[in-house]
């Protein structure tokens, strides 16, 4: 039990290093000015996490904030359908104010490789995987408040896991964190 509460702690801990570094990021390069009272983000910065806990389900949820301030579910899709499919490509984004996609296929391939010698730890039966990449907005798949927006995202895909024993025989789970997470400008037309 003490090792899967360090798993989870270590992938929540990942996820908010990662959103820190961020920030930290945009202020080194100048794009964040704080004043007095003010949150210290411009207008058009939105910060996006999705996750999972506990399901390899390709449905996750999602909270945005900055320019940006929605939350729902994220599906995984493959481009052109509607129906759920993991490692389908986009990740759409069905958030209370309206919904668009994510073109999430670069960095799901770096994941999908990333992945592919589970447990990366075979002496602990676990797995911890993370990769970046560029993910931009799907163009015209903006309905309702995000209709016509357009942007990219730099993102972190995790994975943080500890698998049944004996792990050489089954890669079943018994806890699991997937977090996407990451920040970038966005533009509505």
């Amino acid at each position: 039990m003490k090792n899967i509460r360090f798993a989870i702690a270590t992938a929540l801990a990942g996820a908010l290093t990662l959103a820190g570094c961020t920030a930290a990021t945009a202020a080194a390069s100048g794009t964040i000015k704080a004043s007095a009272g003010q949150p210290a983000s411009p207008p058009s910065l939105t910060h996006v996490i999705a996750y999972s806990i506990n399901t390899d389900n390709p449905v996750l949820t999602a909270v945005l904030s900055g320019a940006i301030g929605d939350y729902g579910p994220a599906e995984e899709i493959s481009p052109g359908s509607t129906g759920v499919s993991a490692h389908g490509g986009e990740l759409e984004l069905k958030l209370t104010r309206g919904m668009f996609g994510l073109n999430i296929a670069g960095i799901d391939t770096k994941f999908v490789e990333g992945t592919s010698h589970e447990p990366v730890f075979p002496r602990t039966c676990s797995t911890y995987v993370s990769v970046s990449d560029a993910v931009p907005i799907v163009p015209g798949s903006g309905t309702g408040a995000y209709q016509g927006i357009a942007g990219t995202f730099a993102m972190t895909l995790t994975l943080n896991e500890v698998h049944a024993s004996p792990c050489t025989t089954s890669l079943g789970i018994l806890r699991q964190v997937i977090v996407l997470s990451g920040a970038g400008k966005v533009t509505r037309g």
